[in-house]
């Protein structure tokens, strides 16, 4: 990727091999750009993970890794950078998922990290606005990468009806993050899942997540 920004004319980019699952990382990513002397005007929490299966019979440590990369490294990145995108007047990009509005049975901590996220960003965007911060949540639904193998399961029918592709997402978000707006969800299909959930019970939710999430391989 940065050989690429390179052959398009753009900035030498600074890169910073680090694992985001580490409790030091924010530290040493903190530590090379001040090294490198510069600020962060926009910020951008792009890295996550989830795990498929019932939540009872999978590792642990796995699934506390998706709480150590989708919520604290997320949380301390964006706490840190505040100030210097306050100051800037940037913004920050936290992306969370259409599962943020969801209970996930067969995903139950990914969902629930996503769902912090949302939440999360929701209130920094308050919070930060009148500092003429811009703070967006990105929710997509299901996108091709590396994600579902990753994750332990093949794309599904979910993936078919609310698939966008990565380059549309990062458009919509990156025109979102721009015009300041709180939420961000790309496609048609995924737009409509907040307003569907409205008209049913969260338990009847719970349910039909966990019967359609439990049937994949």
């Amino acid at each position: 990727m940065a050989a690429e920004i390179r052959s398009k004319g753009g900035r030498d980019p600074i890169v910073i091999a680090c694992d985001l699952g580490r409790p030091d990382a924010a530290e040493q990513i903190v530590a090379a750009l001040a090294e490198a002397g510069v600020e962060v005007e926009y910020l951008v929490n792009n890295a996550g993970y989830g795990l498929f299966g019932r939540a009872a019979e999978m590792d642990r440590e796995g699934q506390l890794g998706i709480i150590d990369v989708n919520i604290r490294a997320l949380t301390d990145l964006t706490l840190r950078f505040a100030d210097s995108v306050a100051r800037l007047r940037g913004g920050i990009l936290n992306v969370a998922s259409i599962a943020g509005f969801l209970p996930g049975p067969g995903m139950a901590v990914y969902y629930a990290s996503k769902a912090f996220v949302l939440s999360f960003t929701e209130a920094l965007h308050q919070e930060l606005g009148a500092k003429g911060v811009r703070v967006t949540a990105l929710c997509p639904g299901p996108v091709p990468t590396e994600f579902q193998e990753r994750a332990g399961f093949e794309p599904g029918f979910d993936s078919a009806v609310l698939n966008v592709s990565p380059a549309e997402v990062a458009r919509q978000a990156y025109q979102g993050l721009m015009n300041n707006k709180r939420l961000v969800l790309p496609g048609v299909g995924v737009k409509i899942v907040p307003f569907l959930l409205r008209l049913f019970p969260r338990g009847f939710i719970a349910a039909a997540v966990g019967g359609f999430q439990l049937r994949r391989r």
